[in-house]
């Protein structure tokens, strides 16, 4: 592989991570929650759209459609029973641990309902690949499908926060839950259009990823997420250009990673730079330093 064909499939998969990335970073954005029952959203995802098209003979189309209006559900869901009740509990960790619990829960569901023998995902993406260069460099329909997806994607959550009523009380609930609901703003409503939102983003991100990594299973969510939550802390968590920008920069490494220094290192390499950026930048490219008021 040369540099330019790892550089694409780079992007391609820093795209995906990106997507992934921006549900993590709105919840903890404005719930100031880690959820890291995320990735295991997008196994469900994969399997909803996997249900909807080989056992219902459904087109593609209704299959992802299907896939983030079940997904989508299924994060208010796990916000009002998991995650609201410890809203206001004295110890962060309460959180994370439920957190880690409703992923167990998830992948025992889905060994339950579709067992444990990798189902084969074919791609939902059927455009055609783009030769440039004479030929010489080929870029696939999938590469150029989630590419595009996740810039549409960042632009409409972009536009959404900054320019719609409900974006500007998702910012107001981010800076103060207090003096957000004596303005009238619903602070829960608030708070469940995030997870349903990241939701959403997260049945896509299974989606495309599943079209380039075929193999499904009850756990294969769970390294995506993780690399992703990883992608949203190099960018900055909380900003969404960060989770753009740390998700191409972290597929690239990974890439890069597996092509010149070893396929067998290259999650080490992620994480090492999950540890770089901790000891060097904590806040991320586009994080911001906030002091706390005592």
């Amino acid at each position: 592989m040369g540099f330019i064909d790892a550089f694409v499939k780079g992007i391609s998969l820093g795209s995906v991570y990106a997507i992934i990335a921006l549900g993590y970073t709105m919840v903890y954005g404005i719930a100031k929650m880690l959820n890291f029952a995320h990735g295991d959203v997008i196994m469900v995802g994969a399997y909803i759209s996997y249900t909807v098209m080989y056992n219902l003979k459904m087109p593609v189309w209704m299959s992802i459609v299907a896939a983030v209006i079940f997904c989508t559900v299924l994060g208010i869901t796990i916000e009002k029973i998991a995650y609201k009740p410890l809203r206001k509990a004295s110890s962060s960790l309460a959180v994370l641990i439920t957190a880690i619990g409703v992923s167990y829960l998830l992948q025992n569901i889905a060994l339950l309902v579709f067992g444990s023998n990798p189902k084969m995902y074919t791609s939902v993406v059927q455009t055609p690949p783009v030769k440039l260069a004479g030929g010489e460099l080929i870029i696939t329909g999938k590469t150029i499908v989630t590419v595009a997806v996740c810039i549409v994607i960042m632009i409409a959550l972009t536009l959404f926060i900054n320019k719609t009523k409900p974006g500007q009380a998702m910012l107001a609930v981010s800076e103060d839950k207090g003096a957000a609901q004596l303005m009238g703003i619903s602070v829960n409503g608030t708070i469940a259009l995030t997870f349903a939102i990241g939701s959403g983003l997260a049945a896509v991100a299974g989606v495309l990823y599943l079209s380039s990594y075929t193999t499904l299973d009850p756990y294969v969510g769970s390294m995506p997420g993780i690399k992703a939550f990883v992608a949203a802390v190099l960018g900055g968590i909380g900003s969404i250009p960060g989770a753009f920008v740390g998700g191409l920069l972290l597929g690239l490494i990974e890439i890069l990673g597996k092509t010149y220094i070893s396929t067998v290192l290259s999650d080490a390499i992620v994480f090492g730079v999950l540890i770089i950026v901790l000891l060097v930048k904590p806040t991320g490219i586009f994080g911001k330093n906030i002091q706390e008021k005592v």
